[in-house]
C-alpha cells in the first residue's frame, strides 16, 4: 500500500489563511467607495408639501378620545413630535387640528375625572379646531366628569375652536324610557343635562361659529331634546350658526317633513319615488 499523506497540522492550515488575506488586502479594491449618504432637507420643502406629509403622518381618520387602542393607533404617530422642535411647532397643529371628543366614550375611561381636553397642555387646547359632544351615553346617572362649567376643563384655552359637533344618540323624554329613567327623574331631566353641558360650551369657548347636530336612526329632527338644543343655539348662542349633520341629511329637509337622511326601509322607498302610504303597505305585507 502506497504511504499515506500526512495532513497538514492546525498550525499551516492558520498560516496559510493569514498569509492569503494579507495579500488579499494588500491589493486595492477597484470599486469605487459608496458616497456617504446626505441628511434629506425636509424644511427645503414648500409648506404645501410639508402640511400634506403632516396630514399623511399624523391623522388618524376619527375623533381622538381617550381610548386603549391608543398605544398602538395613536402613540406611534406622536414619535414624530421628537424629531426637532421646529417640527413639533408645525406639526402638532397639524394633529390637534383632528376632531376631539370632550368626554370618554370607552368604558374603562367612561367615569375618569380628567377627560381627555383636561389633559392636555394649554398650547395643545389652542389648537383645537372642532369638539364633540355625545349626548346619550350614562343617561341613567351621568359621570361628574360631564360638566362644562368646570374650570379645569380648559375649555376657555380652545381660541382656535369654530365648531361643536353634538350627537345625539338617544332622546330619554320619549315614552318607551318611562321606567328606566331612575329615581325622582322625569321625562325633561336629562334633557335640562344635555342644555346645560351645550350651555356651558357656549359660555365658555370664546370664538365658536358653528354647532353642528345630528343623531342617530331613532332621533328625529321634532324630538323634544333636539329642539331643545336648537332653541337654545338661537337664543343664546350670540350670532353661533346652526347646521344639521350628515348623516340624518336634516340639512335638506323641510320642517316637519323627511325625504332625505332617512334609514332602512323609509329610506329605500324614498329613494323609489314611493310616499308614506306606500310604505305602510308593504310594512303590512312584510308583517
Amino acid at each position: 500500500m502506497p504511504p499515506r499523506r500526512k495532513l497538514a497540522s492546525a498550525s499551516t492550515s492558520a498560516h496559510a489563511s493569514t498569509s492569503t488575506s494579507a495579500a488579499t488586502s494588500a491589493v486595492p479594491s477597484r470599486a469605487p467607495s459608496p458616497t456617504p449618504r446626505q441628511p434629506f432637507r425636509f424644511f427645503d420643502l414648500p409648506p404645501e408639501l410639508r402640511l400634506r406629509i403632516y396630514e399623511d403622518v399624523l391623522l388618524t381618520h376619527s375623533t381622538l378620545d381617550l381610548d386603549p387602542s391608543n398605544s398602538r393607533r395613536v402613540h406611534p404617530r406622536l414619535s414624530l413630535f421628537l424629531a426637532s422642535h421646529r417640527l413639533h411647532e408645525e406639526a402638532y397643529r397639524v394633529f390637534y387640528a383632528q376632531p376631539l371628543r370632550l368626554f370618554p366614550l370607552h368604558g374603562r375611561f367612561f367615569y375618569t375625572k380628567r377627560p381627555l381636553l383636561a389633559r392636555l397642555p394649554t398650547r395643545y387646547r389652542a389648537a383645537l379646531t372642532t369638539i364633540e359632544l355625545r349626548l346619550g351615553p350614562g343617561w341613567t346617572k351621568p359621570p361628574r366628569c360631564q360638566d362644562t362649567w368646570r374650570d379645569d376643563l380648559g375649555l376657555a384655552d380652545c381660541t382656535s375652536l369654530r365648531c361643536v359637533k353634538i350627537m345625539v344618540e338617544i332622546d330619554t323624554s320619549d315614552s318607551v324610557f318611562m321606567g328606566f329613567r331612575g329615581a325622582g327623574a322625569t321625562e325633561d331631566t336629562y334633557k335640562l343635562f344635555c342644555v346645560n353641558l351645550l350651555r356651558g360650551v357656549l359660555a365658555r369657548v370664546p370664538g365658536l361659529d358653528t354647532v353642528e347636530i345630528d343623531a342617530f336612526p331613532g332621533v328625529k329632527r321634532e324630538s323634544p331634546l333636539v329642539l331643545a338644543l336648537k332653541r337654545l343655539v338661537e337664543s343664546e348662542g350670540n350670532g353661533v350658526k346652526l347646521v344639521w349633520g350628515p348623516l340624518r341629511g336634516w340639512e335638506d329637509e323641510k320642517e316637519g317633513t323627511a325625504s332625505v337622511g332617512k334609514t332602512g326601509l323609509e329610506g329605500l322607498m324614498g329613494g323609489l319615488g314611493l310616499g308614506s302610504e306606500a310604505v305602510a303597505r308593504v310594512v303590512e305585507v312584510q308583517a
